[in-house]
């Protein structure tokens, strides 16, 4: 679970990187943030030397909406299992 929960946590720093290349797209002179997750599931960002292109951005969007729905199911079993697990104690 805890590896689920990372996941999750790496995914939703992309999603702030994401969102903050968006709400920039008109801002004069801002270079967009270019993040990927990397092994161990820590975030790699760096500067790019261009403003924020639209179209990766959303794209990257999908991938992020994708990674939080690969998550969901074993952070749900692990919920099933505490409960049961606490049904079975009591």
């Amino acid at each position: 679970m805890i590896k689920n929960v990372s996941s999750m946590i790496a995914h939703q720093t992309l999603m702030d990187i994401n969102a903050n290349n968006v709400s920039n797209v008109n801002t004069k002179n801002f270079k967009a943030t270019e993040a990927h997750i990397g092994n161990n599931l820590e975030v790699n960002a760096n500067v790019s030397d261009t403003g924020t292109d639209l179209t990766k951005e959303l794209t990257g969007q999908i991938v992020i909406e994708y990674g939080f729905k690969a998550q969901v199911p074993g952070i749900k079993t692990q919920d099933e299992m505490t409960k049961t697990l606490l049904d079975i104690k009591v």
